[in-house]
């Protein structure tokens, strides 16, 4: 295993964290101080960070329907977080959210302690599509669907450089049959920006009263209920994910 992913499934931090306490020299390797997040560690070395020898957590995989009002985060000085919303062993194993949904959305949300699997979730190389379904504040005609479908002009505020932009548009945009007509509709995108598809929705004139992300991949909301969640194995969640299954 990669030594940046070795940390982050112990628990000490994210799998970007990981990477700069390696850099800055405070993980050793068998008594040895390794800069290289990419260096190979295997079950038999010893792995210390800043002194204190680290140990694997189990890793867990979570499928939670997020309800609204709730933070996508560990931590929170103002509003509940979502990892509050899981038993206290659970906790203790450190999971984080594999991406996140605003405060005032809901829907499905996986949770995780392997630092890999998150990455391999983000990333939009994986081509992990996301579908939401999203309610409007007023009915959308057949010129505002083409205008959407068409795309914004996004300022990067991840990775980019100041004031760079770039032209992302849903992967498809359709009306739902579900009243009120007209003011549900179902977005799927593949870059996943942030608060992408409320700031499309807002360019497009109208504002989002609800938005529930009903899939992740081929994985589809369909049974939990918000706030339940259900522990799946690493096989089982990937293989959801990508050939289809229901929480």
């Amino acid at each position: 295993m990669r030594l940046n992913a070795y940390v982050a499934s112990c628990g000490v931090a994210s799998r970007r964290k990981a990477d700069e306490l390696v850099r800055a020299g405070r993980v050793q390797v068998n008594g040895k101080i390794i800069l290289a997040p990419f260096f190979a560690v295997g079950a038999e070395d010893e792995v210390l960070c800043d002194g204190q020898k680290l140990k694997p957590s189990r890793l867990v995989y979570l499928v939670m329907n997020k309800p609204a009002g709730v933070v996508c985060a560990v931590s929170d000085n103002y509003d509940p977080v979502v990892v509050d919303l899981l038993p206290a062993d659970v906790r203790a194993l450190r999971v984080y959210p594999a991406g996140r949904l605003d405060r005032e959305s809901e829907g499905l949300l996986l949770l995780t302690n392997d630092g890999a699997f998150a990455q391999s979730i983000l990333h939009p190389s994986k081509g992990v599509h996301k579908e939401y379904e999203a309610l409007l504040n007023i009915e959308i005609n057949e010129r505002q669907l083409e205008r959407w479908r068409a795309g914004f002009d996004f300022e990067l505020e991840d990775g980019g450089h100041p004031g760079e932009s770039r032209h992302v548009a849903p992967l498809s945009l359709t009306v739902l049959e579900r009243a009120p007509q007209g003011r549900w509709v179902s977005i799927v995108i593949g870059e996943g920006l942030k608060r992408e598809v409320r700031v499309m929705a807002n360019r497009a004139g109208f504002s989002v009263q609800r938005l529930i992300r009903r899939r992740i991949g081929k994985l589809t909301l369909t049974k939990l209920r918000p706030g339940e969640f259900m522990d799946l194995s690493f096989s089982e969640l990937s293989t959801k994910i990508v050939n289809g299954g229901e929480v």
